[in-house]
């Protein structure tokens, strides 16, 4: 592990390349953070039941907000800058994408990838919900937060679309996008 890496990190995937390509560990990733790929059926699982090893937390990376540099005040400003840039935007996909996310927020976790998904600390994640479903248990709805890179350019040319048909294709299309990164499914539209 790296020096001062006050917490063990760890992602879990449908398979280890969706894990490995994950882009929840990319900011991890560009710190040289150590991070554990999990992809097998029962992991999420066991890491809902396990809160610490060797005096570190552990840490799902594609859970709740990521507050790994609260201490840092460079990020901190970095952030606050980018949710007031970017009011606008963030107000219009949330208004289009309403049905499907719980809300749109700006994030340091990605450095590549222009949007992820997120779960509240509390929910689970999508390898447990397929269990439990497989399982034939009744899933409450849940809804995911999509975490969006204000600096990357497909959302700096999303802002720019005056369109709003436009500009709604194309939230739905990023939105499509994280899921298909997570290893989800694509929802299919009933033509009408």
């Amino acid at each position: 592990m790296k020096e001062g890496q006050q917490s063990i990190y760890y992602v879990v995937a449908e398979n280890h390349a969706t894990a490995k390509n994950s882009p929840h560990i990319e900011a991890l990733r560009a710190q040289g953070m150590e991070v554990l790929l999990l992809s097998d059926r029962v992991d999420e699982w066991l890491m809902s039941h396990l809160a610490e090893y060797d005096g570190k937390t552990l840490r799902d990376c594609a859970k709740g907000e990521w507050d790994e540099s609260a201490d840092d005040d460079d990020t901190k400003k970095a952030l606050e800058e980018a949710e007031k840039a970017s009011e606008s935007l963030i107000e219009r996909m949330q208004g289009v994408l309403s049905e499907r996310v719980a809300g749109v927020r700006p994030t340091v976790r990605l450095t590549n990838s222009p949007a992820c998904l997120t779960v509240a600390e509390h929910e689970m994640g999508a390898q447990m919900r397929k269990i439990m479903e497989a399982a034939g248990q009744e899933m409450p709805e849940s809804k995911p937060t999509m975490e969006i890179n204000v600096d990357h350019p497909l959302l700096k040319r999303l802002d720019q679309e005056a369109d709003e048909d436009r500009f709604a294709d194309l939230a739905q299309i990023l939105l499509d996008q994280a899921f298909l990164a997570e290893g989800r499914r694509l929802r299919i539209l009933q033509a009408t």
